[in-house]
Order: C-alpha cells, then sequence, then structure tokens
C-alpha cells in the first residue's frame, strides 16, 4: 500500500490525451487511485497499454508540471488539479496510427450482390413498403398533381394583375405581415412557378434582390424578397413589417 495520503478533494476532472492520436477526452478520476490503476483506466481511452505508458502532467497553459512515474503512488499525490492535462506518451505507437483509415480493411459489395440480400436496409423497406418504395394511389397521386397545377395557374392569374410598383402587403400563413413595393414579377430560375419580388420598408427581408448570383431587381440587402403571388395583396399599403417562412426565398 502506498505511503501517500489524499488531503484535497476527492476527485479530479482532467483532460486525457495521448501521443498515439489528435484528439482529447474530458474525464473525471478519483484522487485515490494509484498511477498504476490510473493507467489500466487510461487504456480505453488512448489504445495504449499500461506497461507502455509514460505520464505527464501539465497545466491550463500547456507547461509541463511533473511526470506520473511512481507507480505505487496516489494520483492524489500529485499537484493535479481539475483543467489539467494528462499526456499519455507510448513510445511504441507512431503518431496518428489509430487515425489512419487507410490500413483498415474494408467490406465492400457491388449494387447487384446488395440488392439480392434480403437481411438489408433496402429489403427492409421494399417489403414494408417504406421510403421510395411506398406504394401511391395513382388517383391520388392524379389528384395531388392537378391540385399542384390549379394552384399554380391561380398564382399566375394572380402575378398578371400585379406591376412593378405597385404597394402591397406580404401575408404568409403565421407569419406577421410585412409591406414593400413590388420590384419584380414573373418565373426565376431558382424555384419553378411565378414568383413576386418584394423591395420591404424594413430590413426583413433575405436578400438584395438576387437569389443563386442572378440580380433581379436592385434593393440594399436584408430588404430583399420573393414571395409566392398568393401570399401577395396590392393595394394602398403605407409603410409597416417582419419574420420568415419556408414560402419566401
Amino acid at each position: 500500500m502506498s505511503q501517500f495520503s489524499v488531503v484535497t478533494q476527492s476527485q479530479v476532472n482532467v483532460r486525457v490525451t495521448s501521443s498515439a492520436n489528435s484528439f482529447g477526452t474530458e474525464k473525471r478520476f478519483p484522487k485515490d487511485l494509484t498511477i498504476a490503476d490510473f493507467k489500466n483506466k487510461l487504456e480505453l481511452l488512448t489504445g495504449s497499454t499500461a506497461g507502455n505508458m509514460k505520464l505527464e502532467a501539465y497545466d491550463r497553459d500547456n507547461k509541463l508540471v511533473c511526470k506520473l512515474d511512481d507507480n505505487n503512488a496516489l494520483l492524489g499525490s500529485y499537484p493535479i488539479d481539475d483543467g489539467m492535462i494528462i499526456h499519455v506518451v507510448d513510445p511504441t505507437i507512431k503518431v496518428g496510427e489509430f487515425e489512419d483509415l487507410s490500413k483498415v480493411e474494408k467490406f465492400e459489395i457491388s449494387e447487384e450482390e446488395y440488392a439480392k440480400k434480403s437481411d438489408s436496409v433496402r429489403a427492409f423497406k421494399e417489403r414494408n413498403k417504406l421510403g421510395r418504395f411506398q406504394e401511391v394511389d395513382p388517383e391520388e397521386k392524379k389528384r395531388q398533381e392537378e391540385e399542384k397545377q390549379r394552384k399554380e395557374q391561380e398564382n399566375k392569374e394572380r402575378a398578371e394583375k400585379m406591376k412593378i410598383g405597385d404597394r402591397c402587403e406580404v401575408r404568409v400563413p403565421n407569419q406577421p405581415t410585412r409591406r414593400g413595393t413590388v420590384k419584380y414579377i414573373g418565373l426565376t430560375d431558382f424555384k419553378p412557378g411565378y414568383w413576386i419580388g418584394i423591395h420591404y420598408d424594413e430590413p426583413v427581408g433575405k436578400n438584395n434582390g438576387s437569389v443563386g448570383g442572378k440580380q433581379y431587381f436592385e434593393c440594399p440587402d436584408k430588404y430583399g424578397g420573393f414571395v409566392k403571388p398568393e401570399n401577395v395583396e396590392v393595394g394602398d399599403f403605407p409603410e409597416e413589417g417582419l419574420d420568415f417562412s419556408d414560402d419566401e426565398i
């Protein structure tokens, strides 16, 4: 039994690093551990064997404080405080050896072989009609497509009734209303369908009138936005504004 005793707090929180890899681990250890037992616990954290370890303690400024070289001494007998670094040096392991994935044997399988497996994730999804294997009711699919086309036609007709320079109020569901001036009407490169470009009265937009590198209209940054026609009401709207939604770009 060691002649040393612990006279401070019973545990210490340290960062464990190793010469075997580039990452570290925060861990709390009892101070009444012998250095030999401490090394055993470090095996799982570093990949080094206890017999090959040399332990060094560094302060928060990365300055060497001491070497933990007595296997019979208690961890608490060394000047180890919370936040310090315990660095494990293992001369038998090359730096980064455990991080070199080029040495890891990989399991590879062709697309054809994978498709034949009955215990794969794909096979499970096929059996249970999940994801892209989900069966779609032809009538429901047709109904959805017709609804989409109807909505796009309504947006087109609504957009054609607007003109550049119109004052407007943007009413996106579940968002506060914002006011501004219509600066663009028509199709865009960023998404299908008709869009209305708005120069807001306040910096409540998402852009400066450009999306994906293409300038559709000019305005200061954060004053511009694109909204579906269904969410734009033109009329006599003096200034006001705030917030965003997925229905706008």
